[in-house]
C-alpha cells in the first residue's frame, strides 16, 4: 500500500524539456540532455520529474498545442531517446510524470483537420461546433487581454468551434465516448513506456459540457472517476495530478466523494494566500485557506508549489488583497499579466535570500507534496523583455561558460539571462555546488529534511496558536511521532510561547522536548508545559516533538 501511495512523501521537480539541457547543439533542450542531468537531480534528492509537453506540436503555446499524442517532437529527440531516458531515470529510482493535455488539441491535429472537412466526418463530433455565432462568443477567455474569443469560425467547416484557450487549440468533446476511449489509449500508451502518472492540464475545462449562448456549463466529475479507474487498472501505483484552480468548496468533487477521483491537485488557493502572507506578514488568511482545503480521504493529497511555468495567478484573492501583493511583488505593469497574475520568478519577487528560504521552508512544511520549479533551487531570475509567460521560461543556468552551459548554439529557444545580478555568470549550478552556503546546498538539505519528516505526507495536522499574527505554527502527528514547524513572516524577530496543552490529542502532552532538526538545539518545556522559541526575522524552525528521551539516550 505504501508503494502505491508513493506520492504522499515525494519531492516533485517540474521542468520544461526545451529549456533544461541541449545536448545536440541546436538551441533546444532534448531527452539526451535531460538524461545527462539525471545524476544532478538524483543528488538533489528528487523523487519524481514532471515533464511539460514534449509531443509533436506546431509550438504556438509552449507545446500545449499537441498534434500527435503518440510521439516525441523531433526538436527533443525520438521515441527511442525517450525510452532510454526512462531507463536511466528508473535506474536511479526517479519516477516520471508527464503532462496530459486532452482538453484541446492543436488545430493542426489530424482529428481536427478531418473534423472540419465535412459534417459527416469521423471526427466531426470529437470537437464542439455550432452553426450560428454564439452570443457568448467572446466570454470566458482564459487569457484576457490576449485571447479575443472562445468561439471561432472555420470557413472550411462552415461552423463555429469552441476553444477555452487560443483559437488554434480547439476543445475536444469529452461527452463523446469515442473521445474518452481514445484518451484511455493515450494514457495506456505512455503507462506502458514506464511513466508513473500524469499532470492533467486544465481539468475544469476538460470535463465541462459547453453549450453555446450560456456561461453555465455542466461539469461531469464521473469522467475523472472513469479516468482514475483506468489508470489504476493499467498501473496500480500511477497517479493523476490535476490542475484545477477552484474554490475550496469544489475540491471534494475533483478528489471524488470516496477519494476515487484525482489523486492529487495543485493547491492554488493556499498558494495565493502564501504570497499574501509573504507580502503583508499576516498569517491568519493563510491559516483559513489551509483549514478550508483540508482533505477528506487518506489516498488524496495536495501538491504545494511557489512558482510554475505560468503566471502567479492571484484571481482568488479579493481586489484589495491582490493589490497588496502587486504592490509588494509586481509594482510595474509589465510585471503583471492577464489582470490577475505576476510573471516573475520567486527570487526576483522576494528580492533576498532570507525570504526565499522562508518561502521554500514553508512550502515544504505544508500538508501535501512539494513541487519545485527548475532553476528555483539556485535562485534563477526572469527576463521581463520576453512576452507574457515566457519571462519565467529561460534556459537552465548550469555554468558560467558560453550560454550558461545549456547549449553550444548561438541562438536558443529562449535567450538565457546574461545581464544583471541574475545572469548565468553569477547564478549557476557549478558555482553553487562548490559553495557550502549556496542556495542549492541549502535546498538539498531541505529536501533531505522533508524526506525524513514523513509525518507531513502521512499524518494529521493542526495549527497551533502562537498569539503572534506574523507566525504560523503547524503541528503534525503520525504513528507516535510528531513535528512542530514555525515560520515568522515578519522582518522583526519574535519569541513565541507554545503551550502544548492546547493540542487536541491528549496523548501528545508528553511533548516536553523539542529537538531542532536544523541546528544543535533542544527546547525543554517549563513546569506548565510551555516552550519559549525564538524566531529570527523571516525565521523558521523545524522541531521533532514528543517524549524523545529514549532516542536521545541512544544517540
Amino acid at each position: 500500500m505504501l508503494e502505491e501511495l508513493w506520492y504522499k512523501n515525494a519531492i516533485i521537480y517540474s521542468l520544461d524539456l526545451e529549456t533544461f539541457m541541449d545536448l545536440n547543439g541546436d538551441g533546444v533542450g532534448d531527452f539526451e540532455g535531460l538524461a545527462r542531468r539525471l545524476d544532478y537531480l538524483n543528488a538533489m534528492g528528487i523523487d519524481c520529474i514532471w515533464l511539460a509537453p514534449f509531443q509533436p506540436t506546431p509550438n504556438k503555446d509552449n507545446g500545449y498545442d499537441i498534434s500527435d499524442y503518440y510521439g516525441v517532437d523531433p526538436r527533443h529527440g525520438s521515441s527511442g531517446n525517450f525510452v532510454e531516458f526512462m531507463h536511466q531515470a528508473n535506474k536511479r529510482g526517479i519516477k516520471v510524470i508527464i503532462d496530459l493535455v486532452v482538453n484541446h488539441t492543436s488545430d493542426q491535429h489530424p482529428w481536427f483537420q478531418d473534423a472540419r472537412s465535412s459534417e459527416s466526418a469521423k471526427h466531426r463530433d470529437w470537437y464542439v461546433w455550432n452553426k450560428e455565432k454564439p452570443s457568448d462568443w467572446n466570454e470566458g477567455m482564459v487569457f484576457p487581454g490576449v485571447q479575443e474569443s472562445t468561439w471561432s469560425y472555420d470557413k472550411k467547416a462552415k461552423s463555429w468551434y469552441y476553444h477555452r484557450f487560443h483559437y488554434f487549440q480547439p476543445d475536444l468533446n469529452w461527452d463523446n465516448p469515442d473521445v474518452r476511449a481514445e484518451i484511455k489509449r493515450i494514457i495506456g500508451f505512455w503507462l506502458e513506456l514506464g511513466i508513473a502518472g500524469f499532470r492533467v492540464d486544465a481539468v475544469p475545462f476538460m470535463i465541462e459540457s459547453p453549450e453555446p449562448n450560456t456561461s453555465k456549463h455542466e461539469l461531469n466529475f464521473d469522467y475523472l472517476c472513469e479516468m482514475r479507474q483506468f489508470v489504476q487498472w493499467r498501473r496500480g501505483e500511477a497517479i493523476l495530478l490535476g490542475e484545477a484552480n477552484v474554490m475550496p468548496e469544489e475540491n471534494k468533487k475533483y478528489f471524488g466523494e470516496k477519494g476515487d477521483g484525482i489523486h492529487m491537485m495543485f493547491n492554488f488557493y493556499v498558494n495565493q494566500y502564501v504570497f499574501y502572507a509573504l507580502a503583508t506578514g499576516q498569517v491568519e488568511p493563510l491559516e483559513k485557506a489551509l483549514e478550508a482545503t483540508r482533505t477528506h480521504h487518506h489516498t488524496v493529497q495536495w501538491a504545494h508549489f511557489l512558482r510554475n511555468h505560468d503566471e502567479l495567478d492571484l484571481g482568488r484573492l479579493s481586489d484589495e488583497e491582490r493589490e497588496e501583493v502587486f504592490s509588494r511583488f509586481a509594482p510595474d505593469e509589465d510585471m503583471q499579466l492577464y489582470d490577475r497574475g505576476i510573471r516573475r520568478r520567486l527570487s526576483t519577487m522576494l528580492g533576498n535570500r532570507q525570504q526565499s528560504e522562508l518561502a521554500y521552508s514553508l512550502m515544504f512544511s505544508l500538508p501535501g507534496t512539494p513541487v519545485i520549479r527548475y532553476g528555483d533551487e539556485i535562485g534563477m531570475g526572469d527576463d521581463l523583455s520576453l512576452k507574457e509567460r515566457d519571462a519565467v521560461r529561460t534556459p537552465m543556468q548550469w555554468t558560467d561558460d558560453f550560454q550558461g552551459g545549456f547549449s553550444k548554439a548561438e541562438k536558443l529557444v529562449h535567450p538565457i539571462i546574461d545581464k544583471g545580478p541574475y545572469s548565468y555568470h553569477h547564478i549557476n549550478v557549478e558555482n553553487q555546488r562548490r559553495d557550502p552556503n549556496s542556495m542549492l546546498n541549502w535546498m538539498m538539505s531541505l529536501i533531505r529534511l522533508r524526506q525524513e519528516c514523513t509525518e507531513i505526507g502521512w499524518g494529521d495536522w493542526q495549527i497551533l496558536k502562537t498569539n503572534k499574527e506574523t507566525v504560523l505554527c503547524l503541528h503534525y502527528s503520525w504513528q507516535g511521532s510528531s513535528l512542530i514547524i514555525l515560520h515568522n513572516f515578519d522582518m522583526m524577530a519574535h519569541e513565541v510561547v507554545l503551550d502544548m496543552k492546547q493540542q487536541k490529542n491528549d496523548k501528545e502532552e508528553k511533548e516536553y522536548k523539542l529537538v531542532d532538526l536544523m541546528v544543535n538545539y533542544t527546547s525543554e518545556a517549563d513546569e506548565k508545559g510551555r516552550h519559549y522559541i525564538t524566531l529570527d526575522a523571516y525565521g523558521y524552525r523545524w522541531f521533532r516533538a514528543g517524549d524523545l528521551s529514549h532516542l536521545l539516550k541512544k544517540s
